[in-house]
């Protein structure tokens, strides 16, 4: 679960006076000791609100009025954003945190809604919806979300680790070599697969395309069918070169904060006609297979 804790505002903070050195590397501390434990996501403090303004909503109408403001102990003076296994976990973590304040202060823990909080009003449209915006938000192109068919694919395969990956490039220029060489190959659309991924990050991965009747292919190529199921598809604009930055953002932020459920599933990179070889751009999207 997600938490935000709230650093309440006191009169000093509204006061605009700083925190000495020794407060600062306490505090410092105990955000190293977060970050280590994996809970910390956020955290900043925030200036008095007599450098801040609210807006007031009333029908059509916006009131804006400057800071600051005088109600104190509803105030907040700095927020963190923590990932817990539980409230319990929370309030732990909060007594054993200095106190933030050169005064006695106070420390409020509010619990994020999550998808499940919100029962089946929180369709799948609503999800892919979050989804997309989480997307931009990482700087990525915004994904469709679409039912893709039952393929059965046909290309050279192997083996890598995380390690080894840097040699895929090396396997395309392979694959592309051995395909130019087969007759009457009709190709318009070309797949790298990521599959048979292990707990130690290996996997298995494919160079190929979408098998034809009546096409010999190489003896040690391989078939490998696939399921019809749903994707998020993301266009990837930028150079060929950085599809593996945009994967990485992909599953290890975007993945993370998107409240879909991802399959574990082949993870496909697909190659359309637009793409040009020669300059390493057009014509590329990513496939992330949804359950």
């Amino acid at each position: 679960m997600r938490v935000m804790v709230i650093v309440k505002a006191t009169k000093d903070s509204e006061a605009g006076v700083m925190p000495g050195v020794e407060l600062l590397e306490e505090m410092g501390k105990f955000n190293e000791l977060l970050a280590q434990a994996g809970i910390m996501l956020e955290g900043a403090g925030l200036k008095p609100t007599s450098q801040g303004a609210r807006v007031r909503f009333s029908g059509r109408n916006r009131v804006v009025t400057q800071g600051p403001f005088a109600e104190t102990n509803e105030l907040i003076a700095g927020y963190w954003i923590w990932k817990v296994d539980s409230l319990a976990e929370a309030i732990e973590w909060v007594k054993r945190c200095p106190n933030p304040m050169l005064e006695d202060s106070e420390i409020e823990i509010r619990p994020f809604f999550e998808a499940e909080d919100f029962g089946e009003a929180y369709s799948t449209e609503l999800r892919e919806q979050a989804a997309t915006t989480t997307a931009i938000r990482l700087g990525l192109n915004s994904p469709r979300f679409q039912e893709g068919p039952a393929w059965n694919l046909v290309g050279l395969n192997r083996a890598y680790t995380m390690e080894t990956r840097v040699a895929i490039p090396e396997h395309w220029v392979e694959f592309t070599k051995k395909a130019m060489s087969i007759p009457g190959l009709k190709v318009d659309t070309y797949f790298g697969v990521s599959w048979n991924s292990q707990p130690d990050c290996s996997f298995e991965y494919l160079t190929g395309f979408v098998s034809e009747e009546g096409v010999t292919y190489p003896d040690e190529w391989t078939s490998l069918p696939l399921e019809a199921r749903r994707y998020a598809v993301f266009p990837h604009t930028k150079h060929v070169s950085a599809l593996p930055q945009t994967l990485s953002t992909i599953w290890k932020e975007w993945v993370a904060d998107c409240e879909l459920e991802i399959s574990n599933g082949p993870c496909l990179e697909l190659y359309t006609k637009e793409f040009d070889p020669s300059t390493g751009m057009g014509g590329m999207e990513l496939w992330i297979p949804l359950k």
